[in-house]
């Protein structure tokens, strides 16, 4: 009796693992077919529930356009910022609504929960859920919708 041969490409896991690394992405899920791979960074936690988002093709005009925005707006909003920032837990492209037409998860003034959705920030053609981490009223939202992102950037401010 022969051993049945695995179909797992371990040069593709290879490349999603150096991806991991170059991106400082936390995790990478791949589906094809029957085939699920999963690869994750240990010791990162991953606690928003991934969706997928109906419009991604306006995110990389998006995206040309706004580095030099996204440059300058923290060093703007920091001076201004009174209260409890919640930052983007990865690099990526920030939405404020589920799609384009649907309302914003939170506006200026509502009261939020902890573990409530706040956004989404897409990496890498995932759509991850972004938790605000505390109770608190919405001071400020310092970001703009499909404004590229980056690790630890602030995204609201709690008062």
């Amino acid at each position: 009796m022969a051993a049945k041969k695995s179909s797992i490409d371990t040069k593709l896991i290879r490349e999603l693992a150096n991806l991991l690394n170059e991106t400082d992405l936390h995790e990478i899920e791949l589906e094809e077919g029957e085939m699920r791979l999963k690869l994750s960074r240990a010791g990162s936690v991953v606690s928003a529930p991934m969706v997928t988002h109906a419009s991604v093709a306006p995110a990389p005009a998006a995206a040309a356009v706004a580095p030099a925005a996204a440059v300058v707006a923290p060093a703007a909003e920091a001076p201004a910022a009174s209260g409890t920032p919640i930052s983007s837990p990865m690099v990526g492209t920030a939405y404020l609504s589920p799609s384009p037409d649907a309302d914003s998860f939170v506006k200026v003034g509502d009261t939020v929960k902890t573990g409530q959705t706040i956004m989404i920030v897409e990496a890498m053609k995932t759509m991850n859920q972004i938790p605000s981490t505390q109770d608190g009223v919405v001071a400020s939202i310092d970001v703009e919708d499909g404004q590229p992102v980056e690790f630890g950037e602030t995204l609201i401010t709690l008062k």
